[in-house]
């Protein structure tokens, strides 16, 4: 695929003139926003400085969540019945896991563009490209990227548009891009218990104007309590619901409950401690962290031409995935 000409699919999806072109990369220079800037430097840093996402064991466990959040995504008659072979759009593909396993069996039989941010795009082409597929990535502010309306059979979005400086537009944005008949696919954060949004936000302050070298020490004493009330392996029984704290009656392994009701403090076995780690930094770095509820993200649909085919919500998120008339 040389430079000086794009594939038409690229063209079809992205205005060329707008974008410095060294393919598979495009980059956009559009000015962002001090948040937005300052969440690219998070997310460039996570993926470029700690090789926390390549061991397989973290990329299994983190792939195992993203099929279980999207369901058949991949699998039903959606995919073969598009009368062209498909063009998907990723914002914010990271290091690639989320392609890798929601679309790891299609890479070779989609056209595919990542679109990221951060400088994350380089480290998810190594990933995508030895998995067979042949993509390309622009580097952009998603909500000032040059992308053409209507061009996406695919709009997939993994943890990212809460990320940006407004959530509901990004959405509107990510909407836009789909084709008629076309499908857009996306996890937001859900809104947590009062206590945790609290401290969150505290936690937050103290850490995101860090270097982020800095930021990710000042979390691992964090990461360490979680780990010790997750190998406790203790369970409480909550008699009631305790609704002026969001914490719902029945029985809660200790830091579960602490996870959920005090503040995020990661923990599966399966991970190293320097894994465990990568996740809270995700969450706690990044200015631009945005939080939803379940009736807000549904009445960002109403009255639009989108029907929602799978709305999945569990305590850490909301799973969208809509089509289009």
């Amino acid at each position: 695929m040389s430079a000086a000409e794009p594939p038409a699919w690229l063209a079809a999806l992205v205005d060329l003139a707008q974008v410095r072109c060294a393919l598979p990369f495009l980059y956009h220079r559009a000015a962002s926003s001090g948040d937005a800037t300052q969440t690219a430097q998070t997310f460039s840093y996570k993926w470029a400085q700690h090789d926390t996402f390549s061991r397989p064991e973290f990329r299994q466990t983190a792939g195992r969540w993203y099929q279980e959040k999207y369901g058949p995504l991949t699998e039903d008659a959606w995919w073969d019945a598009r009368p062209r072979r498909p063009r998907v759009v990723e914002i914010g593909p990271g290091s690639g896991i989320s392609a890798e396993f929601l679309l790891g069996p299609r890479l070779s039989q989609l056209d595919y563009l990542g679109v990221d941010i951060s400088t994350s795009i380089e480290t998810a082409d190594a990933c995508l490209r030895g998995l067979g597929g042949d993509p390309c990535f622009l580097q952009a502010d998603f909500l000032h990227a040059p992308l053409r309306p209507g061009s996406a059979d695919l709009v997939l979005s993994e943890g990212v548009l809460h990320h940006t400086d407004d959530t509901r537009a990004a959405v509107a944005r990510a909407a836009d891009l789909v084709a008629p008949g076309g499908r857009l696919a996306f996890y937001v954060y859900k809104q947590k218990a009062p206590c945790r949004e609290f401290t969150d936000d505290h936690v937050r302050a103290q850490v995101a104007d860090l270097p982020p070298e800095e930021a990710w020490a000042k979390l691992l004493p964090l990461t360490q309590l979680g780990r010790a009330l997750g190998e406790l392996g203790v369970e409480v029984e909550v008699p009631a619901d305790v609704d002026v704290l969001g914490i719902p009656a029945g029985t809660h392994d200790v830091q579960r409950l602490f996870y959920y009701s005090v503040v995020k403090c990661f923990y599966n076995p399966e991970l190293t401690l320097e894994e465990l780690n990568h996740v809270n930094f995700d969450w706690f770095t990044p200015k631009n962290c945005h939080r939803h509820t379940p009736e807000e993200v549904r009445s960002w649909f109403a009255g639009s031409d989108f029907t929602l085919t799978w709305f999945r919500v569990e305590p850490s998120g909301i799973t969208v995935v809509a089509d289009r008339a």
